[in-house]
């Protein structure tokens, strides 16, 4: 059978439509964008992984077919855990994500986070975090947040997700919904930061589309860390982080 032919057979049988459905966005070139070096990757396949980023909160990790599962035992507390490097202001990061406790969870991305003064996240000047969501947004760090899960036993269905630029918890944008609740199967996490243009997409749908105009709590902000936040009911399994520079 020729590949046409092929094609034609699924086409009519439906299983073509199917595969439509599925997420084709596997690089940065699939959003127009021109990376340069790859600054940071990790498979998350194994302890070895991720030896080098830190857990604040009660946040457990378990390895299982080439997945990392993130939760808090016992749904004690929000974690985050945050990658070791230290970004630029252009970047693209991506990850995938599969949400494995369809009750309720909420998951959040941190970056371009550091102190108000400038401080790496790390530095031990810095009061220390146990996972505590104010300490994260309204004391001694600033960064943007979005949230592109949610879940929570209060609202199992947010309709919306958020950009946040922080510290003050400042809502700056509002989006369709990200992963959807209902939705069982992976999906691939886009985050890119052009300076002062801030996008997210989860497989090829746009959520986040904001351009930082400085008008709350100054400048738009730069270089800085990236953290992953789950609030206390959440499962979720993460697999093949990485990190591009962005070309001028």
């Amino acid at each position: 059978m020729t590949a046409n032919h092929f094609r034609t057979a699924l086409v009519a049988s439906g299983i073509l439509i199917a595969l439509s459905s599925v997420s084709n966005a596997q690089t940065p070139s699939d959003f127009g964008i021109r990376t340069g070096q790859i600054l940071y990757q990790s498979a998350m396949a194994s302890e070895q992984n991720v030896k080098d980023w830190v857990m604040e909160g009660p946040g457990r990790l378990t390895f299982d077919d080439s997945w990392m599962s993130m939760e808090s035992p016992d749904e004690e507390m929000h974690h985050v855990y945050w990658c070791p490097e230290t970004f630029p202001s252009r970047f693209v990061a991506q990850w995938e994500m599969q949400n494995q406790n369809m009750d309720a969870g909420l998951c959040i991305v941190f970056f371009a986070a550091t102190g108000l003064k400038g401080e790496d996240v790390m530095d031990t000047s810095l009061p220390k975090r146990d996972g505590t969501f104010s300490q994260y947004n309204n004391q001694a760090l600033q960064n943007y947040h979005i949230s592109y899960y949610a879940r929570t036993p209060k609202l199992p269905a947010r309709p919306v997700a958020r950009l946040r630029k922080n510290p003050g918890k400042n809502i700056v944008q509002e989006g369709p919904p990200g992963i959807e609740v209902s939705s069982d199967r992976p999906h691939k996490i886009t985050l890119i930061k052009e300076d002062a243009h801030i996008r997210l997409f989860i497989d090829e749908r746009l959520i986040i589309d904001w351009i930082d105009p400085g008008e709350i709590n100054g400048a738009p902000l730069g270089s800085g860390k990236i953290g992953l936040r789950q609030m206390q009911w959440t499962r979720f399994r993460y697999r093949n982080f990485k990190v591009w520079a962005v070309q001028n």
